[in-house]
């Protein structure tokens, strides 16, 4: 019995050694891109004014948002791209002068599928009071396809990168042991002239030069070495 029982504490201690055999990784990241022109811009804008009284800029306010809204649906832009996301009233005092203000100012962001729409409408927005742009941004409509290529590519990169750190060893990567997904979504940074908030700038003149768009996906992954 006694014979027996080291036997089988010896067959574990055995198995359990194998079972603990580190097992050698290649790790890697892969870089997946899809470029794509955009087709939409998101514009982030807000409408401001200060005066000395709180009702008075408020009503300022809400006069140039109906009056946006008006112009919107005027130039057949669907109420489902466009919103307004906050109102904001405020008060300060200037100690120089001795005097306190009031600031109200209300968010407003606008999507646009038609990009060739863009100046004409950014010229109608100004005059319907809209006095400040927050940033410009350029979208795909077809942004979740795009990613998933995106990812796929990364994922074949990975694999690659993993075979040619293997194979300059005279070895191989078998399956792999883990992958993740380590970031991604680059988009451009839209350039625009400075003299876009002037009203009277003239139509003709282009404001924004939208290019390509890249989409990045990063993984990373674990390939056991062979």
């Amino acid at each position: 019995m006694k014979k027996l029982l080291i036997t089988a504490l010896f067959f574990v201690f055995i198995t359990g050694a194998a079972q603990e055999t580190p097992i050698s990784l290649v790790n890697v990241t892969g870089k997946g891109t899809v470029k794509v022109v955009p087709d939409e811009v998101l514009i982030n804008a807000r409408i401001e004014h200060t005066g000395k009284s709180p009702k008075e800029v408020k009503a300022q306010n809400d006069k140039v948002v109906n009056e946006i809204i008006k112009y919107l649906k005027s130039q057949d832009i669907p109420s489902k791209n466009f919103q307004t996301e906050y109102i904001r009233l405020s008060k300060d005092y200037n100690y120089n002068s001795k005097e306190t203000f009031y600031s109200a100012n209300q968010a407003i962001s606008i999507k646009l599928e038609d990009l060739s729409k863009y100046e004409k409408i950014m010229s109608g927005l100004l005059e319907s009071g809209l006095n400040r742009i927050d940033g410009i941004m350029f979208q795909s409509s077809q942004k979740e396809e795009l990613e998933s290529q995106a990812r796929k590519n990364a994922v074949l990169d990975a694999q690659k990168k993993a075979k040619e750190l293997a194979n300059a060893l005279g070895q191989d990567i078998g399956k792999a042991q883990s992958i993740s997904e380590a970031g991604g979504g680059n988009y451009p940074q839209p350039m625009y002239k400075a003299a876009m908030m002037d009203v009277a700038q003239e139509e003709s003149e282009e404001t924004i030069a939208p290019g390509e768009m890249e989409i990045t996906i990063r993984v990373n992954a674990a390939f056991v070495l062979e």
